[in-house]
Order: structure tokens, then sequence, then C-alpha cells
């Protein structure tokens, strides 16, 4: 099933917590080699999830984390700004329209249902706090990703190139992406929308047991 939770919210599931970003570090550090932090419980985190961000995160029916992605609003700081300024090529991308969306992390027992369920999870957020687009940077790896799932990015900029290649892109969702994503991640749009609903109503706790 798909979570949205606050950082603040995350201590009320430690498991799900702890397999989130023990996974991030296998992702970013053990798989991707990225050079990023892991401390002491093998955990990866940056400043940016001291923030208080919103994590989409998609949970097994064992209660560990299958993947996740991090959301912050552009308004304040983000990656982008902080170390991806170059490809805006000069630009600053900072609206209350926009969110950032960083830390997209499938964990190495995700199926193929869940990097769409992520998707369909950012799109449903844009529908309930009235976002127009997310921004975030992608390498090569994930163009094919998106375009599995249904649900590509407009570039608005990039560097390197062929695996080293990295692009800025913003993406947006409509009602035929949210029908085309949702049957990729095998999800009914009705039981999407009651999964973000208890977001909505303070439900952190609560949820369904579908899911895998």
């Amino acid at each position: 099933m798909l979570r949205y939770l606050s950082a603040h919210d995350l201590h009320l599931f430690p498991r799900l917590r702890d397999s989130m970003f023990r996974d991030r570090a296998d992702q970013f550090v053990t798989r991707l080699g990225w050079q990023v932090a892991v401390d002491d419980r093998g955990f990866e985190k940056d400043s940016y999830d001291a923030l208080d961000p919103l994590y989409v995160i998609w949970q097994g029916q064992d209660g560990l984390h299958r993947g996740s992605m991090r959301l912050l609003p552009t308004t304040g700081p983000t990656m982008i700004a902080d170390h991806f300024e170059a490809l805006l090529q000069g630009r600053r991308l900072a609206s209350r329209s926009i969110w950032e969306c960083t830390r997209f992390c499938l964990g190495p027992k995700a199926d193929g249902r869940v990097a769409a369920g992520l998707m369909l999870g950012g799109g449903e957020v844009m529908r309930g706090y009235g976002i127009t687009q997310f921004a975030g940077v992608f390498d090569a790896r994930m163009v094919r990703i998106y375009r599995q799932i249904g649900a590509s990015p407009k570039e608005l900029g990039s560097a390197g190139t062929g695996r080293d290649r990295i692009a800025l892109g913003l993406w947006s969702f409509s009602d035929v992406a949210r029908t085309r994503v949702a049957r990729r991640a095998g999800i009914t749009a009705g039981v999407s929308d009651l999964w973000f609903r208890r977001h909505l109503a303070g439900g952190a706790a609560a949820g369904c047991t579908l899911g895998g």
C-alpha cells in the first residue's frame, strides 16, 4: 500500500522508517556508488530529511519499505538550488505550485508495480495539495523506467553524456496519466484516492493491507 508520511510522523512506523533509510543506503551507496553519508545504523539521510519533507512510501505486507520518494516545496531549500543550479542555466526554480522530488528509491524486494505506485502517489499529492508540477534530477538509468511507467518528464536542462548523463525534469499529472499509471501499478483509482484521503484526514496510522 501507499503511505504518505511527513518526517515528524515517521516515528509511528519505526520498522518502515528504518527499512526505508537502509534501502536508500543500499541503492544509492552500495549499488550506485554515490558519495553520500551512511550513519552507524546503516541509514542514508541528509540535511533535507531534517526539513520535515513529505515521503510517499510503498509499504509491503510485512510492514517494510518497498520504495519511496521525498517531496519538498521549491520555495524553501532544495537540492536543485543547492547542488544542481547549473542545470537551470541561470534560471531560478521556486514556486508554491512546484515541489521537488528527490531520493526516488526502489528497495531490493520491489516488484514491477512499485515505481508506478510511487508516481501515482506523487500524482495524488499534486491533486490533493494543488501542486501543478514536480521537479527532479534524474540519471540515465531512470529514463527507461519513466517510459515504462508512462510518466516521462519534460526536460529543462542536462549535463554529461551516456550513462553519466543527468537531467532536470518537470512532471505534470493529468487524469489520463493517472489512469495509465494506476493500471501499471495494479491499483484502482478508488483505492488510490482512499489511501490519500486517509493521509489528509490525519490517519497516518490507518491503512489497508493491499500491497506486496
